[in-house]
This record gives structure tokens, sequence and C-alpha cells, in this order.
């Protein structure tokens, strides 16, 4: 099989295309990445003492045998003159971006297919810099995949070699856990979630111990669900949204606390309850936040937000005087934008956002606390909060969904979106964008985004307006351009 990085890595079937063999491919790729940086920067140059030997945080999720095709890639690392920092166990993706950081170390490695279903690994590289490999970097990992195929570079481990011992004296095992939490502690005020009842869904991943150690030094009444690895998620999908959040809404309400709180299989994406059991999707939840630290931070950087997000953004970033960046879809190219500039935030309607001063990765540990913060501080439910948003800028509302396509279709649909296109649904189109996929920006506020799957005959179709009836005509006038 053919293997390829998306936006956030590689990702298999465990026992079809992710396999060991396949895994220490992929390892010795990046391998080869990492020295060519090293002899690039001349820092692999001295001999002795003085040689600086290449560092990678190697960590994994909560998934099917995780923890040994990471100990496989630590050793290949090893054999390749790269010193492997593994952890001892499980640890959420915004942690190993705060390690690799914390470090400065040459990169990370990361075990995980996040929000995906139980039977997918995968394998998420991270360098130096803590974020998501950006296109130029994760191209030159799959040229060295098929180089490596070619020349047959690989060497393969003994099979004794996938049981850890405390023999393994070329491997560093590390425990992040302390660090970052001290991390959370700055950015978080806990000392606010002490009059809260909040609980908390970690959904069997890897954020489990992380929330349950920080409610508790928080000294707020807690209860986690799903606390406890489940390498079937339950039989269900890792991915905080309103379906698979149905458990904790129940508890939410039954227990009458003030918000429930969730995270993905790795930690990165979050899903988000209000007292009364409404699911606050991302884009409310990256508008909340942007208010909430305006305020209460006084921070007045760049906003960033990719294509696909909410439109509030830009109404409350025009009124607190802010400016907004729009980037193409994937947080990579958020964290992009933060190797260049400060940020106030920023996020994507997928579930992903970071803040000033933190890690440029998702980290759904952080959204989550943050939003519990924003419900203490200004003691109100999030509804009443996003009410009196609503009566500053003006009703939100946005949608996607998933057209499947024909041949056909999919053809008229490209000519289409390649025309001149003066209106839709009966408003005018004031700009064309495709930074990613066609997004049309409309005389009265709202906006449509056309993009296509590169793995399946699918177009997306996001769409805003200020009311649900023209929301769906939006939608409705999207799908018939593929007729």
């Amino acid at each position: 099989m053919e293997i390829k990085f998306g936006t956030s890595g590689w990702r298999a079937i465990i026992g079809d295309g992710f396999t060991f063999d396949n895994v220490r491919l992929v390892t010795t790729a990046i391998a080869q990445y990492i020295k060519s940086l090293q002899r690039t920067r001349g820092t692999h140059t001295k001999r002795g003492s003085d040689a600086r030997r290449p560092t990678v945080v190697v960590g994994y999720d909560t998934r099917f045998m995780s923890e040994d095709f990471a100990l496989e890639c630590a050793k290949v690392l090893a054999e390749n003159g790269i010193q492997p920092l593994l952890t001892k166990e499980d640890v959420p993706t915004p942690v190993i971006a705060y390690e690799i950081i914390r470090r400065k170390a040459d990169g990370g490695i990361n075990f995980t297919a996040s929000h995906n279903p139980c039977e997918y690994n995968g394998i998420k590289f991270s360098p130096s810099y803590g974020g998501p490999a950006f296109p130029e970097i994760t191209d030159k990992i799959e040229k060295n995949i098929r180089t490596c195929l070619q020349q047959n570079l690989i060497r393969k481990i003994k099979p004794q070699s996938t049981q850890r011992t405390k023999k393994d004296i070329s491997i560093r095992y590390i425990n992040p856990e302390d660090t970052y939490i001290k991390r959370i502690k700055e950015l978080v005020s806990l000392k606010a979630l002490r009059r809260l009842k909040i609980v908390a869904d970690p959904l069997y991943g890897t954020g489990r111990h992380y929330l349950e150690k920080i409610l508790q030094i928080s000294d707020c009444k807690f209860q986690i669900l799903h606390n406890w690895r489940d390498v079937i998620f339950g039989g269900g999908r890792p991915e905080p949204d309103e379906e698979t959040l149905r458990e904790l809404i129940a508890k939410v309400k039954s227990t009458r606390a003030n918000i429930g709180i969730s995270t993905d299989g790795d930690a990165d994406r979050f899903g988000i309850i209000d007292a009364d059991g409404t699911y606050y999707n991302p884009n409310a939840v990256i508008t909340l936040l942007l208010y909430h630290l305006y305020k209460t931070r006084g921070w007045k950087d760049i906003v960033v937000r990719t294509v696909a997000t909410t439109h509030m953004i830009d109404a409350l970033c025009k009124k607190y005087g802010l400016e907004v960046t729009e980037t193409p879809v994937g947080f990579k190219y958020i964290a992009e934008v933060m190797q260049k500039r400060d940020i106030l935030i920023g996020g994507e309607e997928s579930g992903g956002l970071t803040i000033h001063g933190h890690i440029p990765e998702k980290d759904g540990i952080l959204a989550g606390l943050l939003m519990a913060e924003m419900v203490a501080t200004e003691k109100k439910t999030l509804g009443k909060i996003m009410n009196n948003l609503y009566k500053e800028v003006g009703l939100f509302l946005s949608s996607r969904v998933n057209l499947k396509l024909t041949a056909q279709m999919d053809k008229i649909l490209k000519v289409n979106l390649s025309r001149s296109i003066r209106e839709i649904a009966g408003l005018k189109v004031l700009k064309k964008i495709t930074i990613d996929g066609t997004k049309l920006l409309l005389e009265d506020g709202s906006w449509i985004l056309f993009r296509f799957s590169g793995t399946e005959p699918v177009v997306r179709i996001y769409a805003e307006a200020d009311n649900r009836k023209k929301l769906n005509v939006l939608i409705n006038a999207g799908q018939k351009m593929a007729q």
C-alpha cells in the first residue's frame, strides 16, 4: 500500500496497512529527514562528547498495541543514531507538543488515530516547533519512504525487542505529566473552578488521567466518565460530538452540573456541554473563548481561523478592533501563522484550538478548562453568555453537509464553480475566495464553501447565515450546483 501523510499524519487499519513493517519503514524515513536537518545545520559533524545527538519524543494513545508500536519506533530511532524519549504511558497529543518545545527536541512521533474508529492507528510527526508538519516536510518524508522501499534500507528489529525492558539503555523513558499540568496552571485560573460542578468524559482516551488530576487540583466538585483504557472505546467513536456525548449530556443534566467537558482519543479535540444539556459546537466554543480571553486577559493579538470556521469571530474582532487571518483547513496552517506572529486564539470548526503563548497544536484539555473558567468567572450558563454575544453582533448559524458525487455530478460542480458566479440562493456574490476550495461571500454576510475530498467522491458544503431558513436554502442551492 502507498503511505500518504494527510493533515494529521498517516493512518491505516491495524493489521492491514498499519503493521510493524510499515512502522519501521515510516520511522526510518522520519529518522532520515531529521538527520538531513542535522547535516544541513552542521550540528552533527562534531565527534565525541561535543557531538549533539538528535532527540525525538515518542508517545502513543490508548489504542490496541499502541505502546508496542511506539517501542518499535523508539528502537528504530536508536539504531539510526537518534535519542528516543519514550513516554512511560499513553499521553495526549498536546502534551507531546509541549514536551517537544520544552525539551528543544528535534521532533516528536505520536502513535494515534485521534478520533478515528478503534480499528485504526496512525503516526503523526511533529517537527521541532511542536505543531503539525507542514506539507513540504511530509513530502520529504514520503520521498524517503519511497527511497527506503527501492533500496531495501529497513533493518528488521528482533521480535523479542518489542518487549519493554529496563535493559533498553538506548531508550530514555519520560513522564511529561507534571510539566504539562504546571503549564496548564499558568494558562487557566484553576481557583475559579472551585465553585463549579463539572462532569468530564475523556472517552477512554489519553485525557483521562490529566483531566482527573487537574480537576482534583482545582478543588471543584467533579465526576469523570469512561476514565479507563478501552482499546475499542466502548464500541463507539472517540469523537466528542453531540451523538457520542449522549451519556455526558444525561449526566450533566441529572447531576445539575455547571458544565460538561470532553476530549477525543488523543485529547486534541474537545466537546462542551452546557448546564441544560445543550451541545456547543467548535464554532461556538472558539467564539466564546475569543470573547472570554479578550475580556479577561486583555490580549490584542491577531485571531486566526480556517476558511470553514464561523464569521462570528470576524464580527467580534471588528467590534474589538482585532485583526483576523483566514487560513486553509488544517491546524498546520494555524501553526504556520504562529511561527511568524503572536495570536490571541487560533481555531477550526472541526474541533481544535490553541491560545496566546501556548503550543502550535490543538489542545482539547485546555479548551475544556478555559470554558469552565469562563462559566465560573461570568457566573452564567453558556447559553446566557452566547445570547448576549448574539445581541451584540447578530445571529450566526452554520451547517455542513457531505454530498456524495457521481462522476457526472463531480464534473458539473467543478465547471459551475470555475465560472464567474454572480448570485446564489437569490443573494449577490461579493467575493470569491479560493485558498482552500471555493468560498462565496454574499451581500448579507452569509457565505458558502465547497471543498472536494481528496480521498473519496464527496464534496463538503459549509454555509453560514443569520437564520435557519436562509441557511437551509443556501445549502440546498449549493447541492443543486452539482445537478
